[in-house]
């Protein structure tokens, strides 16, 4: 392969991405973990899946970051997951110092990597990250939106019992429960979902979505989702390094774009070689950018906490 993804965290989140990457031949992977002998028996396990999935991806796991130098892209899902209660802000204090070295680490090695960052909060990993590079903010974008809207249309294809193919969704905001589905701008087959369901259905699934990590952690008690992430974090990669161009709803840093200043915030943004390569701004009503504005406030929040830790 003349690609190359380091996949920083071999638990739930990491290994599946792995796995994804290699079975759908997108690049080689080199999965990193500290914990001695885990990234290295993923990685031989998925390997010896290899003659049976049909691929030639090479894996190999590490303990150290030689391995990593020259990656094209660098997704990070390192940090301790949520357990059941926890809010995603709860993770902050740790998971920003496991962030930060981790970034530390794979940017001296893979200066022109992408890094896709996965690790929860999601929002206030992305400004560790972006700080900890010294990337440029087209080369550090968040793992979120694509996910968020995965659930969004899973919720809309289980109501209207319409193939998920058929669905079309976009949740802006940041990565928690100020999300902010948009339901004028999510379809069935072109057809807005205001059109075809009550608005108290509608809203049911919106705060469904809203609440998709968090409904998965109670029923798995622990541990927290990881098929989902992993899949949308891996339509992330794969139209980075087939420079697809796709239009995604992705973490990226606002420098006056729907009126933020130096924030991530999910919005639809054209995903392509060089990273976010276009920042697409849609009209909003006055209540959604209400909404939009809470969910920054949240993050502004976050980012604020990263301060007062240092």
């Amino acid at each position: 392969m003349d690609k190359k993804v380091t996949v920083v965290g071999a638990g739930n989140v990491g290994a599946t991405v792995a796995q994804r990457l290699a079975e759908k031949q997108l690049c080689d992977v080199v999965l990193v973990d500290i914990v001695e002998g885990v990234p290295q028996g993923k990685s031989l396990d998925l390997s010896e899946a290899a003659p049976i999935e049909k691929h030639d991806c090479h894996l190999t796991g590490v303990n150290s970051y030689e391995e990593t130098a020259g990656s094209d892209i660098v997704i990070i899902t390192a940090g301790i997951p949520r357990k059941p209660g926890m809010s995603r802000d709860d993770l902050i204090s740790t998971n920003a110092g496991i962030v930060k070295a981790v970034t530390k680490e794979v940017a001296t090695r893979s200066p022109e990597a992408i890094l896709i960052i996965v690790s929860n909060p999601l929002d206030a990993m992305c400004h560790v990250a972006l700080d900890a590079s010294g990337f440029p903010r087209e080369r550090v974008i968040g793992m979120a939106g694509v996910l968020d809207s995965a659930r969004f249309r899973a919720f809309i294809s289980m109501e209207l019992n319409v193939s998920v193919e058929n669905t079309h969704a976009f949740v802006l905001g940041g990565h928690g429960d100020t999300m902010v589905p948009l339901p004028r701008f999510s379809t069935v087959a072109g057809i807005p979902i205001t059109e075809l369901m009550a608005q108290d259905r509608i809203d049911a699934l919106v705060e469904r979505t809203r609440n998709g990590g968090a409904e998965i952690v109670a029923l798995l008690k622990t541990g927290s989702a990881y098929y989902a992430p992993a899949s949308a974090a891996v339509e992330m990669a794969e139209s980075i390094l087939k420079d697809k161009k796709k239009i995604l709803p992705c973490a990226a840093y606002l420098q006056g774009e729907y009126g933020q200043q130096d924030l991530f915030i999910g919005v639809p943004v054209k995903l392509g070689a060089k990273g976010v390569e276009d920042i697409i701004e849609i009209t909003l009503t006055d209540e959604e950018k209400k909404a939009l504005q809470k969910s920054a406030n949240a993050v502004q929040e976050l980012k604020d906490l990263l301060k007062t830790m240092g």
